[in-house]
């Protein structure tokens, strides 16, 4: 039977029906698991185009050390992070991952690497599945597809023994994956069915189990960039503004060249790879009072995210006070327009072709544009020079039967040129061209954010994430937002939402209220009545008249919900006798749900508790509790009968209904 026909008629079970009026309880004691005590805490950032971890030793919890330098690298960038690329063996068993699976599988010969499973960037498949389940499929770049929860897996799987392997070396004994305490990042926009593939990705891999879900935990990423952000000092960040010099820079050198100066300032001091975390709250955060509200915008390489914190004291817990938004505006967008440049000049079907017959060179073509994507500066004023791989060339020639070179002349793409050194020779606006389409919509966005009541007297717009060392993002938020509230850059902006996952892990209670992302409910029947009720919902069973697939509501989306708060619901059997009692659980994105057989209500979750067995000298209304807990990126619901206190969990998921 479909999940949405009714209830009551597909099981053959009278059902459910509501015995209370609703009432939320607090749960003081909703954590009756005894803290695990953990030795370290591991976080990992999974981007869309790189990725990497941290960790901090819960004995020392103002060190976060960030992983050992990889193998590899590239010109032009110089970060902690390694690229998210993974390559399968034409036996599409786990080869590499990063630096080392872009530079074997480029040193193959054509000829063989056609066979072999190469995929980047593919983070962004859970963002833009629809219905993303544990059959989704990820394509390779040669066109072979394999389980979306198979890739994420070896990832993780790569992370969790490199950072073993790490702290063994370090601690001289090996450690084991039970002392350690995994947080992994995903950005707030994500529906929960992609923050619940990622939790079964990691149990996959093995750094959990269904069995122990504490040891790991899902961060939001705006989040642990907010909890990061509170502990900066004036000299860990820039300002964007021309209120004041800035690191004793004058504010006209502040964007581009003082945040060069920056870098290398930091990039001496730090050979050591551990930042210090001071147990103190910043000097800006010390500006802010209770009540006051600060934006956290991550721009990563796939996505843009939002989110509105508030503060509250004494303790500076956080509020979400308006549920994330945001889209897929990240840096991505630009290397897309790059593409559709190529296109325009040397023809779509070429750009196609090229990307299947020569995948390798391919990617050396979208590294080079990478490394000049990070040149680009409002200022700029010289060209950037991006070198064709040399089979781009040769290839464009046996293809269309003229040189590249003539294909330039002949586009009417004025800002690029052919250059003598083999090199597309882009003028600085072409390249700010690129990046307009995805910078206007990230402002775009923004301005509809502070255009919402709940977002009111903004005191800082934090700027984060990868695509935050653009000067170009830079300075299109200060100039849009500037006068409206102070923006605010960490140093080492890239591994802001890492730093912050450690804490995160380290104290996971910080965040303290939620915005629930969906409203969730059960499907119960309630006695029919003439005139309110539709008559197709109409179910006589035994005499009585009842009304069928109503939906129950627990929480509202956008509803505060605080973290574990628990909210109870009492339902009896609608046939006294039946002892098999199925509750299931539905979401919906929509606020006022009535039935759940509306569009766009989903089943998620199915409470089957048996009673058989139990003592015959039952209440003739047995009283079923039903409890559903918010937590972190999971909601676990649980119900109970409470004459004989037999009991059923669940998980919510999204993925198997």
């Amino acid at each position: 039977t479909s999940a949405y026909s009714s209830p009551a008629k597909s099981l053959g079970d009278p059902g459910i029906t509501p015995l209370s009026p609703s009432h939320i309880v607090k749960d003081s004691d909703a954590d009756d698991a005894v803290e695990q005590l953990f030795l370290v805490v591991v976080a990992i950032d999974f981007g869309t185009t790189s990725s990497g971890y941290a960790y901090s030793f819960t004995k020392e919890p103002e060190c976060i050390h960030v992983m050992r330098r990889w193998e590899g690298g590239d010109p032009g960038v110089s970060n902690q992070k390694t690229p998210t690329t993974i390559l399968l063996t034409p036996e599409r068993k786990f080869h590499s991952f990063g630096y080392a699976a872009r530079d074997f599988y480029h040193d193959l010969d054509p000829t063989e690497s056609k066979h072999w499973l190469y995929f980047e960037k593919f983070k962004m498949k859970l963002h833009t599945t629809g219905n993303l389940t544990m059959e989704t499929d990820l394509t390779a770049a040669n066109g072979k597809k394999v389980k979306a929860l198979e890739i994420f897996a070896y990832a993780l799987q790569f992370f969790k023994e490199q950072a073993l392997k790490e702290l063994s070396d370090q601690g001289g004994s090996d450690f084991e994956n039970t002392e350690v305490r995994w947080v992994i990042t995903v950005p707030a926009i994500w529906k929960q069915p992609a923050k619940q593939f990622m939790r079964q990705a990691a149990y996959k891999a093995g750094m959990a189990s269904p069995e122990n879900p504490e040891q790991l935990i899902i961060a939001l990423e705006p989040e642990a960039a907010s909890i990061y952000c509170r502990k900066l000092r004036l000299h860990q960040m820039i300002e964007l503004s021309s209120r004041a010099p800035v690191n004793g820079y004058s504010p006209s050198d502040t964007i581009g060249t003082g945040f060069t100066q920056a870098k290398e300032h930091v990039r001496h001091k730090r050979q050591s790879r551990t930042f210090m975390v001071e147990n103190v709250i910043g000097e800006i955060w010390s500006e802010l009072e209770e009540g006051d509200r600060y934006i956290v915008v991550d721009s990563g390489g796939g996505t843009v995210d939002m989110t509105v914190h508030q503060i509250r004291l004494p303790e500076g817990h956080l509020k979400e006070l308006y549920k994330a938004t945001g889209g897929p505006y990240g840096s991505l967008g630009v290397d897309y327009e790059f593409e559709k440049l190529l296109c325009k000049i040397f023809g779509e079907d070429f750009i196609e072709q090229f990307k299947i017959k020569r995948p390798a060179a391919w990617v050396d073509l979208m590294i080079a544009f990478e490394s000049r994507k990070r040149a680009a500066a409002p200022d700029r004023t010289n060209p950037l020079n991006i070198t064709l791989p040399f089979s781009f060339i040769d290839y464009y020639k046996k293809f269309r039967g003229h040189s590249v070179e003539h294909a330039l002349r002949k586009s009417n793409v004025d800002f690029v040129k052919w250059s003598s050194q083999g090199m597309l020779r882009m003028s600085p606006d072409a390249m700010n061209a690129l990046f307009k389409p995805t910078i206007d919509q990230i402002v775009q966005h923004l301005s509809e954010v502070f255009d919402k009541p709940e977002v009111t007297n903004v005191k800082f717009l934090f700027l984060v994430g990868g695509f935050a060392e653009s000067p170009l993002l830079q300075q299109a938020v200060q100039s849009a937002f500037g006068s409206r509230c102070r923006v605010i850059i960490p140093q080492d902006v890239g591994l802001t939402i890492l730093k912050g996952a450690v804490l995160f892990g380290l104290d996971p209670a910080v965040i303290k209220v939620r915005r629930s992302p969906l409203t969730y409910g059960v499907g119960v029947l309630n006695r029919f009545v003439e005139g309110k009720h539709p008559p197709e919902k109409l179910l006589v069973k035994d005499g009585t008249r009842w009304c069928t697939d109503v939906f129950d509501k627990f929480i509202s989306a956008d509803q505060s919900v605080a973290l574990g708060e628990t909210v109870t619901r009492s339902y009896t059997p609608a046939k006294p006798s039946q002892l098999v009692i199925v509750i299931n659980i539905y979401s919906s994105e929509q606020d006022n749900v009535g039935f759940i057989t509306e569009a766009g209500v989903k089943k998620c979750g199915t409470l089957r508790l048996d009673l058989t067995g139990t003592d015959a000298s039952v209440p003739n209304r047995r009283e079923i509790k039903t409890l559903m807990q918010f937590g972190d990126t999971e909601i676990k619901a649980m119900a109970i009968d409470v004459a004989t206190s037999k009991s059923v969990k669940v998980g919510i998921d999204f993925l198997n209904y």
